[in-house]
Formats: structure tokens, sequence, C-alpha cells
């Protein structure tokens, strides 16, 4: 049988089986025959997408800080939908400016991440980025995590958490924080600093003693100060402006060696902020010594300024016999108003003669100081001398004057203000408006609520704000009604005071208005609703939910210029004193920068007035009214970042967060207390004499901006 065929088949319980070679070979051909088959039908393999660019990584940030947002699933690609995910970034440059985005968002979410950050990331930047905002968000349960941060390694962690440290208000770091600084200060780090050296950034050690002083001011940790900036004879380690600064803002009379012998001593910006200081706390002893600095014509303009301000606080008549030729012949139009304004806080009823002199003169700002100082240094012959006088051409001058009213009784002052809040320049009218309700004039009430019908916004605020201190029976549904009649306005200035009127006078039918502003299409407005809520409950949790707007919300491909410029733009700003350059700063402040160039590119400045001049302090401007209560018809939100204002530094002005627009200052000399409230989106690197010269009511002729390839600007071709 071994011999035997085998049949082409064989069937064996049933189950029918091949031949063993006829198998194999339709097993191939099957296989063959499959494998084609899915070659056919199958779906493409995955392929992984692209990881997110640099430039798609910083847009997202730049969108979710526009949404005051940790996250969006909107954005595209998904992958930079999430500080949080950016804030572990394979780049450091991707994380430090996540986690500037997630201070600048200001929510407590925040916290966890930037404290992850803050201890365990590898590059001290980003560890110093994490710091200052866990200051800008504000919140003091981040304490914890800030204090081991003064003891890290690196002095620029150590210099942002002790001033994220004075943002929260933490008291209990104070002696932490000057051990720090005082540690720096020990090892040398002020060793051949100059008085008035500015230049930022200055070495790590120096930097960390500098945030380490400004954060103890904050605190007003005046014995802690004196740990750091006195050496063990008593007498300061060194005459670095920052010291003065600090000592000077704490405003205790612990202060007051320290400041005394920096009055004579030191550079000019030292000496600057040690009469401040010393006006401030109104000591007497140091009168003759101001009055020097008053008279010595070698002095800067600064040192004579806060020196004449600190005497007009002290107010000895005595000060008049250095006050008066100062105000008749001082070299400067800003030093003489000064003088001027200082001999009416000095009250020498001799000084009369000289300040009747400029009731006519020719400045409007200098007949409106001189009506101010002369109420108060001899009320009866101002009130004399004003009724003689023609109704002033220009609005400034009666504005200025229906302000000054208010420092009269009521029975003196009422009769004018009458007629002030009758003007037809609407500025002047709501100046009335607001010194009648502070008089508490007689029929002032209903005065106020029918003005909250005005056309212009500024006398609607002001009638708000009016009711808001005298609440009469009936304010509250007025209030209500105005509201919603303004919800055409251009401007937030009447809304928002009728809000917090409403809060004031009726805080129960303000809760449900409020709420209902958190929906309200302008971000500032929303803001200032939940702000207002929070004030009326303060275990409240309110925010404002949607997303703020930018002058413009680019895409993600149209941001470019924004998070990776070729070339910081440049403004030429003409004046009529002169022209100065801004260079700006498009990386730490990409939407101001974008809103400043795009308002200069349709001639929006053109012909505005610097309408605030402050000696010594601020120069300001981009108002259309004039008022300080204009803008362009928007809001853009805040960029708070680590620059510093220092002299030259240009910042945007704001009633409160997030309400920039137009309206944009430069420090005449350094501002620390301005530090990561305001945003600094550029500096002043010529022309800042021209700047120096301005006077109150000098206009801007014209703003150009050069971006690197193009001039912008209303005929921008130079």
């Amino acid at each position: 049988m071994r011999g035997a065929r085998l049949a082409d088949t064989v069937t064996t319980g049933g189950t029918r089986w091949l031949p063993r070679r006829a198998s194999v070979r339709g097993l191939a051909a099957g296989l063959l025959a499959l494998a084609a088959a899915s070659c056919a039908t199958a779906p493409p393999p995955v392929v992984a997408p692209p990881p997110p660019t640099f430039d798609q990584k910083m847009a997202a940030i730049l969108l979710l800080e526009d949404r005051r947002a940790l996250t969006d699933a909107t954005i595209t690609p998904p992958a930079v939908g999430a500080l949080p995910t950016l804030l572990a970034d394979g780049e450091g440059r991707v994380r430090r400016r996540a986690a500037l985005a997630i201070g600048r968002a200001g929510g407590s979410d925040g916290i966890v991440p930037l404290t992850a950050a803050l201890a365990k990331d590898a590059e001290p930047e980003v560890r110093a980025m994490a710091a200052f905002a866990l200051g800008l968000i504000g919140d003091a349960s981040a304490a914890p995590a800030l204090l081991p941060a003064l003891g890290d390694a690196d002095p620029r962690v150590q210099g942002r958490a002790a001033e994220a440290l004075g943002l929260i208000n933490h008291a209990a770091a104070a002696g932490s924080i000057a051990g720090m600084a005082a540690a720096h200060v020990k090892a040398g780090a002020l060793a051949g600093i100059t008085s008035d050296d500015e230049t930022y950034p200055l070495a790590l050690p120096v930097e960390a003693v500098r945030l380490g002083l400004f954060a103890l001011a904050r605190l007003g940790a005046v014995d802690e100060l004196r740990a750091v900036v006195l050496g063990a004879d008593g007498n300061p380690v060194s005459d670095w402006w920052p010291l003065a600064y600090a000592m000077q803002r704490v405003n205790k009379p612990a202060a007051l060696p320290a400041l005394r012998l920096w009055l004579t001593r030191g550079g000019s910006t030292t000496r600057a902020f040690a009469a401040r200081g010393l006006g401030t706390l109104k000591d007497a002893d140091s009168r003759v010594t101001l009055e020097a600095l008053v008279k010595d014509d070698r002095q800067a303009a600064g040192v004579r300024v806060q020196a004449m301000r600190a005497l007009a606080a002290i107010g000895d008549r005595r000060s008049a016999a250095v006050l008066s030729p100062l105000a008749q012949k001082a070299p400067t139009p800003a030093l003489r108003l000064e003088a001027v304004a200082a001999l009416g806080a000095v009250a020498d009823p001799a000084a009369a003669e000289v300040l009747v002199d400029y009731l006519e003169a020719e400045g409007a700002s200098l007949r409106a100081a001189a009506q101010a100082a002369l109420a108060k240094a001899d009320p009866d012959t101002f009130m004399t001398v004003l009724s003689g006088l023609d109704v002033d051409k220009d609005w400034s001058v009666r504005a200025s004057l229906a302000t000054t009213l208010a420092g009269l009784p009521p029975d003196i002052a009422a009769l004018r203000l009458d007629q002030l809040a009758r003007d037809s320049d609407p500025k002047v009218r709501a100046a009335a408006l607001s010194s009648l309700a502070a008089l508490k004039v007689p029929g002032t009430d209903a005065r106020l609520l029918g003005e909250l019908a005005h056309a212009d916004p500024a006398v609607r605020m002001a009638a708000a704000r009016g009711l808001a201190a005298l609440k009469p029976a009936g304010a509250a549904a007025a209030l209500a009604r105005a509201y919603e009649a303004s919800a055409a306005d251009t401007t937030y200035v009447a809304r928002a005071a009728i809000l917090a009127a409403l809060a004031a006078v009726d805080p129960a039918a303000a809760g449900p208005v409020l709420q209902a502003a958190l929906a309200y299409k302008e971000w500032a407005l929303r803001v200032r609703a939940a702000a207002l809520l929070r004030e009326l409950d303060a275990a409240s949790k309110v925010v404002a939910s949607r997303p703020a707007p930018a002058p413009a919300e680019a895409a993600l491909d149209d941001t470019a210029s924004m998070v990776a410029p070729a070339f910081s733009p440049q403004a030429y700003v003409q004046t009529s004193r002169g022209e100065f350059r801004i260079e700006l700063a498009v990386i730490d402040a990409p939407r101001t920068v974008a809103n400043f160039v795009a308002l200069a590119g349709r001639g929006f400045f053109d012909g505005i007035a610097w309408h605030r001049i402050v000696p010594d302090f601020v120069a300001q401007v981009g108002d259309p009214r004039g008022d300080g209560e204009g803008g362009p018809g928007y809001t853009i939100r805040d960029e708070l970042n680590q620059r510093p204002y220092l002299r030259g530094a240009v910042g945007m002005a704001l009633d409160w967060r997030d309400t920039g627009g137009s309206q944009f200052f430069i420090t005449l000399s350094p501002q620390p207390h301005l530090d990561a409230r305001y945003t600094v989106f550029g500096h002043v690197v010529a022309g800042m004499d021209v700047v120096d010269r301005l006077e109150p009511w000098d206009r801007i002729t014209s703003v150009r901006v050069w971006d690197g390839v193009r001039w912008i600007g209303a005929g921008a071709a130079r």
C-alpha cells in the first residue's frame, strides 16, 4: 500500500484537506491576492503634523493674552493653544514669554504653573519671569513660592521675587527682602555706581538691590530699608538715587536723617528725591536748606522744582521771600509756574501783589496757576479782583477756576460756580459740577440729575460722581436710565462713572446692572463692572469672561512683525518745540506699539496739545479733547513688562486696567512707582532736551514712524 497513488482529495472526519502540493500553491496565491486587495483599500499611513514653529507659538501667546485666558481650543494648531503647555516648551524664550502671558492674564489659575516654573526651570531668565508674572497676578497666595526664590542662585530671580512680593503687598517678606539686598551691598554690589546712574540693566547683583529697595518702599518697611541703606556709622552706604527714592517713598519720620543728608550731597536725582521726601514729611527743620536749593541757579531744574514743592508742603510764610523773586524772574516757564504755586501754598498775603499781576498774563497756564495761588494766599483779594476780570477766553483757565473755587466757602463760591456750570464748553461745565457737588451747594442735586442727560460724556461723568457723593432721593433710578441711554457713547467714561455711582447710591439696584455690564461689548467697561461687583461682595470671584479686544486681533500668520521683528521701529515726533525720537519696544509691548503706529499712520496725533506737563514727573499727550478724558474711541489691553520707568520712558496712560488708547506720557525723571503698573512701550533715544522744553498746550505737529522698510504717518515721505 505504500506505493499506492494518493487521491486528489482526502476527507477525514468531515474535514476536507488539500493535497500538500496543491495546498502550498493555493495558499501563496491567496496571500498574494489578499495583499493586493489590502493595498487597494487600506487608508494612507498617519503622518504626524509638523511641530509648531516659533512664530506660531509666539502668535498664539499674543492671542491668549488678548483673550486673558490660559487656554483656548479655537487656536490652531491645537498644540499652541495652552499657556501651561508652552511654559514647558523646549525653547527657553518660549517658556519665558509664556510665563509673562500667564501673569498678564491675571487669573489665580496661573499660580500653579508659574510656581512650578519658578521652582524647577533650568534657565534663570524663565524663573525670573515666572516670579515677575506672579507679581502681576497680585494674589497673596503666591508668597510661599516667592519667598524661597529670594535665595535663588541667580540675582535676577532674587530681584524679581522681591519685586513680586512687593506687588502682592506681602509685608511679612520685608525682612527676607532686606537680607537679600543687604548681602549684595555687603559684597560690594554698589561700589563704583555713581549717584545719578540710570543705566539699565546694570550688573545682576546691582539690579537685585534696586528691585529689593523698590519692593521695601512698596511695603513701607522703613526699618528694613534702613538696614540696607545705612552703614554701621548711620550714614548711607551709597548716594545712588534708588536709595533716596526708596527712603522718601516710605513716608516715615525714621527716613528723615538720611533724606536730610542727601539734600546736600549726591547727584541731582538723589537730591530731588530727598527734597520730595522732606516735603511729604513736612520737615520744617529742612526749610533753610531747601530755600538755598531754590535760590541756587546751578542746581538742576528737578532739584529746584522739588525743593519748591517741599516748601509749599511745609507752608512757612518766610519762604515767600525766596519764592517771590522766582515767580517774577524764573529762568524757565516751568520754574515760574512752580514758584507761583508754592507762593499760594505758603499763604503769605504779602505775595498777593505778585500773584495779581499774573491774573492777566499771556500764558493760559500761568493765569490758571495765579488764580489758584491767590485763592489760597488771600481769598478775599482773590474774589475782589476776580469780580473785576472779564471771563477768560481760554476754556482751560475757566475749568481751572471752577476747580479753584471748590477750595473756598460755599457762600462765596456758589454764584461764580453757577455761572461756570452754564458755560458753553462742556469741559468747563464738568469741572463746575464737580466743585458744586464737593461744596454741597444747595440745589446741586437737581442740577446733577438734569445733567445726566447732557450730550457730553464728561458732563455726565461729573454728574454721576456728584450724585454718588450726595446720594439724593431718586438718584438710583435716574442713574439706571442714564446708563441705558449712554449705550451709543464712543468712550467709556460716562458709563463707568454711572456704574460706580449706582453702586455707591444703591448697591442692591446696582447688582443686576453690573451683572449685565459683564457682557457689554467694551472690555474696559467689563473690567470696571467686575471690579465694582467684587467691591460690593468681597467674596465674589466674578471675572469679565468675554475676550479683551485688541486694536486688530490678527490671525496667526499676520503677527510676524510683532513677535519677531527684524527692526525696532522708530517714532519721530515733531512738536512746536522741536523733534524727538522714540525707539518703540515692539518685543515687550507689541499690541501697544501696533496701536501707536496705526494712530500715527492716520495722523491722529497731529495737532494734539500736550495737556499735562508736570515738571520732574511727566509730559502727557494724546487726548483730542484736551481735558484728559478723550481717546481714540476704543481701548487696548495692558502689556505690563519688566522695563523700568527711567527718564525718557514712554508709557500708556490709564484710568484703570486695560483702558489704554491714545494718551501716552514721557517720564521726565525716574518714577519707579509706575513700574509694572503702566505699559512701557518705548524710550526717548534722541531729543530729550526737546521734551524738557515742552510747556502746557504746546502741540504735536506730526508723528512719523520708520519701521525699517517704510515711513508711516500722514504725509510720511521725509
